[in-house]
């Protein structure tokens, strides 16, 4: 269920927008300006903003960044000056809505916000039995961990334990933590008090209150910093949540639920993982196995999302034919239920007359590994030489920060895109390698984009 905040008046397009959503299960605030836009969003938090493009929405998204508050704002007007919609959109407005809304736009963005909120899909007997599993555990309170590659469902699983758990009229809160610096993380899961850091105006709070009553879901928590790792076993603990800058703890009712595509097991023998967080999460386990190992959920999930895009799109119905299923079926799917959604919507758009045929569908073809890793009994991933190394008299006079930039990059197209990999050869974090691609992008220096194959002649896909 997506929160949304709505900034405007509500007694015309824009309260038409409002019911929209509503009709399609967000839970709405509302507020007359951006000025108590903000202060909402300092209390309750939201997963989207609709804001009139009359509305000063360059000051709104200032505020949001300075205030470390990550929220897409989405700018709204009926036949609007287009120089305004040009601002708002420079201004770091996400997308423009125009008035009278459409529906299914609106219900695009809704998804987009709150992630997938329908009921897993699935005709494997693994699969089924592991729902079952979770909708028997989603009664009790007690936290649990979602393991599985990228791509796989879990955000979904969580959404389906929360729906079937006792919290169910409560929020679901959802935090990617490979996603957000440290220092935003933190301000978002914890919230802060006014004056706490420069830019904190005001108090405001974090993912555990915005989840009182309801479920929090800490994504990627195997990207999480040791020392937010020890707040988190606090919070845990107490069942009382320290804000930044704050004098007193505030009590809070939260069932936590984590995601992850690593082995924690091993991320705590290596010492990049608390051990006693990981027994706190790990009261029950729930693993995903990958897309490759469902061959019944790749033919149930491509009629589901045929049907899904083509009523997204306006396009009739169609049903995919078993020559095109029969490709589905052969593909190694390295990026999952994610990359099988983004091959049917696209088939959806290609297709052609009645029916989705092998010529709508295109996959990423993977290189076939080199023929002495074939034939040898344990073949291990083949090496990736390191980016030639520069002399020291080709260093002089440049700063350290260019250098930096430099070797992060090169590594970066070296490895075709793979952050994991390059991050890896780097000796750095995926979240240090991610922040510094958010950096050069801001500076509108070319990132490299992740290779849809993979690095040639090696077993990892193209974005862990």
């Amino acid at each position: 269920m997506a929160r949304v905040l709505i900034i405007g008046a509500l007694d015309a397009e824009l309260g038409q927008a409002a019911r929209i959503a509503t009709a399609r299960g967000a839970r709405l605030t509302q507020a007359d300006g951006v000025a108590s836009g903000l202060a909402r969003m300092r209390a309750d938090g939201a997963d989207l903003v609709l804001c009139d493009v009359s509305y000063d929405i360059g000051w709104l998204v200032e505020q949001l960044a300075a205030e470390r508050i990550a929220c897409p704002v989405i700018a709204c007007g009926r036949n609007p000056d287009p120089a305004a919609v040009v601002r708002a959109i420079r201004a770091g407005a996400k997308e423009f809505l125009p008035l009278p809304p459409d529906a299914d736009l609106i219900a695009a963005m809704l998804t987009a916000a709150a992630g997938d909120a329908e009921a897993p899909v699935t005709r494997d007997a693994a699969m089924v039995a592991l729902l079952a599993r979770a909708t028997q555990l989603a009664t009790a309170q007690a936290s649990v961990l979602i393991t599985g590659e990228s791509g796989t469902g879990k955000e979904v699983l969580a959404r389906h334990i929360h729906r079937s758990s006792r919290r169910s009229g409560g929020p679901f809160v959802a935090l990617n933590c490979a996603a957000l610096p440290e220092a935003l993380l933190e301000s978002e899961l914890f919230g802060h008090e006014k004056g706490a850091f420069s830019g904190a105006v005001a108090a405001r709070r974090g993912k555990f209150e915005q989840a009182d009553g309801g479920t929090l879901l800490l994504d990627e928590i195997g990207e999480m910093d040791l020392r937010l790792q020890a707040k988190i076993l606090r919070v845990i603990q107490e069942r009382e949540v320290d804000r930044l800058g704050g004098g007193a703890p505030t009590k809070v009712d939260v069932r936590l639920l984590a995601a992850t595509n690593r082995d924690l097991a091993a991320e705590v023998q290596a010492g990049r993982f608390r051990a006693d967080l990981y027994f706190r999460l790990n009261v029950v386990a729930l693993h995903i196995p990958p897309l490759r190992e469902r061959p019944l959920d790749i033919s149930a999930l491509a009629a589901h999302f045929a049907d899904r895009f083509a009523e997204a799109n306006g396009l009739p119905r169609r049903a995919v034919t078993p020559a095109a299923e029969a490709l589905l079926l052969a593909h190694p799917w390295p990026g999952n239920v994610r990359e099988l959604e983004n091959a049917l919507h696209r088939a959806v758009l290609l297709a052609r007359g009645g029916s989705i045929g092998p010529e709508a569908i295109e996959l990423a073809r993977l290189p076939p590994p080199p023929p002495e890793a074939a034939s040898a009994a344990a073949p291990a991933p083949a090496a990736i030489p390191a980016p030639p190394a520069r002399s020291v008299s080709g260093l002089v006079g440049r700063k350290v920060e260019e250098v930096e930039r430099d070797l992060i990059l090169e590594t970066l197209t070296h490895c075709l895109g793979n952050r994991t990999r390059a991050a890896e050869i780097l000796g750095i974090s995926i979240r240090t390698l991610r922040n510094k691609l958010h950096e050069y992008r801001a500076q509108g220096m070319p990132v490299p984009a992740v290779h849809a194959a993979g690095y040639p002649g090696t077993s990892w896909p193209a974005e862990a």
